[in-house]
């Protein structure tokens, strides 16, 4: 069996849709519905079970519970960015995470776990997967990055594969019970299915409209990254997900007016509350991912929104 965390989530109900492709239907879907909506990512799902969250880190403290454990996907956490309750993200980003984590270990149970590229803040000493370019600048940042730091110490005397991927501008289908957090390829979709303009920011951090840069990464290479782990699992440590070349806002925009054949975009003033806590620029490096061996190439944002918004539209 695997277990996914999250499994109703945006990461974790497209891991299990490419695990159903490969013949892979022993899966332990782990989740909090309070959001019912998330039921749409997962309708058209294979699982052997579903269990609650919180039914699930209680009967792990039971050591008969769950045999045969082929690995543990652990996607499941709070992810608004604008969350400042500190003692909620902790549990349920970090000593979460730790039980997991302790759990697999005395098992030997892989662990294959979403970090975050929000760990390196505004990005001002690098992308690069080593301390010195760590800063983050939120609570949901903190415990991603607090939980890594955990695993650092942790992975000198590890006895099974702990994989941390620190995800980096994450878009594509089943993302659209997210809400404001979803992403902009999906807002601007949504925009132009009602409209005829898409809306960016308007300068800041030093770009012009819309020039500010992310690493946008496609659902499908983000969960190419997990399965090549889980097949590869005398890999262990942290690893940066994103394509490693970052596009500018206008790039996506211009990449959903084009599906759209219509559309113009509109840039609106930055927000005062954002100045001094937004990414305007974001970029994997991705040598270690490369050094490790995995070798597939990642889609850009032209060719990613293409294959979404066929996808989206016409579901």
């Amino acid at each position: 069996m695997i277990i996914v965390t999250g499994g109703a989530g945006f990461i974790g109900s497209n891991l299990i849709h490419a695990l159903n492709k490969k013949g892979e239907s022993d899966i332990l879907l782990v989740d909090n519905l309070t959001n019912g909506h998330k039921m749409q990512n997962i309708a058209d799902l294979n699982i052997a079970d579903y269990m609650d969250k919180n039914d699930f880190i209680t009967r792990l403290e039971n050591p008969n519970f769950l045999t045969h454990i082929r690995a543990v996907f652990h996607q499941g956490a709070c992810s608004a960015t604008t969350e400042w309750d500190g003692r909620y993200i902790m549990a349920n980003n970090y000593e979460y995470s730790k039980r997991l984590l302790e759990w697999c270990q005395s098992k030997h149970i892989p662990f294959i776990y979403a970090s975050s590229a929000s760990v390196y803040g505004l990005g001002k000493h690098g992308f690069h997967v080593d301390r010195a370019s760590e800063k983050p600048i939120n609570m949901y940042a903190y415990s991603k990055f607090q939980f890594d730091q955990y695993v650092r110490r942790i992975l000198p005397r590890a006895n099974s594969q702990i994989v941390g991927l620190r995800y980096f501008n994450v878009y594509g289908s089943r993302e659209q019970h997210k809400g404001s957090m979803s992403s902009t390829a999906f807002h601007f979709n949504n925009q132009l299915e009602t409209g005829d303009e898409v809306k960016l920011f308007g300068e800041c951090d030093g770009f012009s409209n819309g020039e500010q840069q992310r690493d946008f990464v496609y659902i499908n290479d983000v969960v190419a990254v997990n399965l090549w782990f889980l097949e590869n699992s005398h890999h262990s440590g942290i690893f940066n997900v994103g394509t490693g070349q970052a596009q500018t806002f206008n790039t996506m925009a211009q990449a959903v007016i084009d599906w759209h054949k219509q559309g113009k975009i509109r840039y609106i003033p930055f927000p005062e509350h954002l100045k001094g806590a937004y990414q305007s620029f974001t970029e994997a490096d991705i040598s270690t991912l490369r050094a490790v061996g995995y070798e597939q190439e990642f889609m850009n944002v032209q060719q990613g929104v293409n294959d979404y918004l066929n996808r989206l539209n016409r579901a």
